[in-house]
């Protein structure tokens, strides 16, 4: 017995010794550890602190504390912010609340801004209309640029400018909805050649100021010669006007042929909430009022009414003059591009009036480009010289019916 108990002990004595021999490598392990870890944590944990820091004052110093911080506030509550400032505006509001009109130039812009502006008084929209006119060509660090400042306008906003189209999805920032409004062609053209020659009603002297290098021999030359002798304003890629704004800002856009074309048909269908058409500019208004009623409640009235009257009729391009019947065929035919987008763009406006249930208001137009395309088929009976010039002027004048 005494020997059982002596090797028992005995090998009770070393299991304790083990036991203690590994706790005490254990311990050493540990004790090794803190000092490994405190070297590397103290450094990131500084680091993190620093960024958390200067996060913090970035915040703070571009419009408040991170939203996170406010949903935590208005979870807890009691919050000094909301005190001070009442809820946090939503970033998403439940309408489209981000909206671009990249007017076309001399297609109605300036009557509409100026209905734009009376009705952001009114309903509380910011509306942000930029003064840069001539530059609707933009390079890639120009394009973000800009796309950044329009998404940085607080909502609900609507951006106006004289732009080609912007892809915003294509720098990965969020998309706005774009409308707009264009109008025949050729007569987009002559509205174009005369006011920049001669103005319009609001000044006998802005044309002046708008192009002060311009010659006499240039400012006075008849609409026809320049025409039909195929001067530079007068000819493509010049016409080549309307369907840049929807095709956008890669170079081929300003190339007149089918890509640019079907480009900018693709660019209305997805990201143009509406396209209207100046001649029928009333129906325009009111179907702007029902798909973005936040803007243009109420826009038919004041359209009508007086006072607006007065001002828009100022607006208005003086001394139009009325090309020759063979000058405008060859203009139509320079711009036959530029007519089927605006035969396409007509298409779409008439589809979403009846979708909508819209009952025009409109008068429709005084005629129709098939006198055009036909003439050269024609075979009228001889007219005496009086009749002939009364004739030609009638058909031509159709063109300048609309403002």
């Amino acid at each position: 017995m005494k020997n059982f108990n002596s090797s028992a002990l005995h090998s009770h004595s070393q299991s304790t010794n083990h036991i203690r021999e590994r706790n005490s490598r254990k311990y050493s392990l540990l004790s090794v550890l803190p000092l490994r870890f405190s070297l590397r944590g103290y450094g990131f944990c500084m680091a993190t602190l620093f960024l958390f820091c200067f996060g913090s004052l970035f915040y703070q110093l571009n419009g408040g504390p991170p939203k996170i911080l406010l949903d935590i506030r208005q979870y807890l509550g009691g919050s000094t912010y909301l005190d001070d400032h009442g809820q946090p505006a939503p970033r998403v509001l439940p309408f489209p609340s981000q909206v671009i009109y990249n007017r076309v130039g001399k297609c109605g812009s300036r009557t509409v801004v100026i209905l734009l502006r009376l009705l952001a008084e009114k309903h509380q929209f910011n509306l942000v209309s930029s003064d840069i006119h001539n530059k609707t060509r933009l390079t890639k660090h120009e394009q973000v640029d800009l796309m950044k400042n329009i998404s940085s306008i607080p909502q609900p906003f609507l951006y106006t400018r004289h732009v080609h189209f912007l892809n915003f999805t294509r720098f990965k920032i969020e998309q706005p909805v774009y409308i707009n409004i264009i109008r025949d062609p050729i007569n987009r053209f002559l509205s174009n050649y005369f006011f920049r020659r001669f103005g319009d009603w609001r000044g006998e002297q802005n044309h002046l100021i708008r192009t002060p290098g311009m010659k006499d021999d240039e400012r006075y030359l008849d609409i026809n010669v320049c025409i039909l002798e195929n001067y530079p304003e007068c000819s493509n890629p010049r016409v080549f006007y309307i369907i840049p704004y929807f095709c956008g800002q890669h170079p081929q856009c300003r190339e007149p042929g089918v890509w640019a074309l079907e480009r900018a048909k693709q660019n209305v269908l997805e990201n143009y909430l509406l396209v209207g058409i100046l001649e029928e500019l009333e129906d325009v208004l009111l179907l702007l009022e029902r798909l973005l009623p936040h803007y243009f409640t109420g826009v038919l009235n004041i359209y009508k009414s007086p006072d607006y009257r007065k001002m828009g009729n100022m607006t208005g391009t003086v001394r139009k003059q009325t090309p020759t019947l063979e000058a405008l065929q060859v203009l139509y035919h320079r711009m036959r591009y530029e007519y089927e987008f605006y035969n396409f763009v007509r298409d779409q406006f008439h589809l979403t009036k009846k979708k909508i249930g819209l009952k025009s208001v409109s008068k429709p137009p005084a005629y129709s480009h098939d006198f055009l395309q036909q003439l050269a088929l024609r075979t009228p009976e001889p007219l005496n010289e009086d009749e002939e010039l009364e004739t030609d002027l009638e058909d031509a004048n159709s063109w300048l019916v609309h403002p």
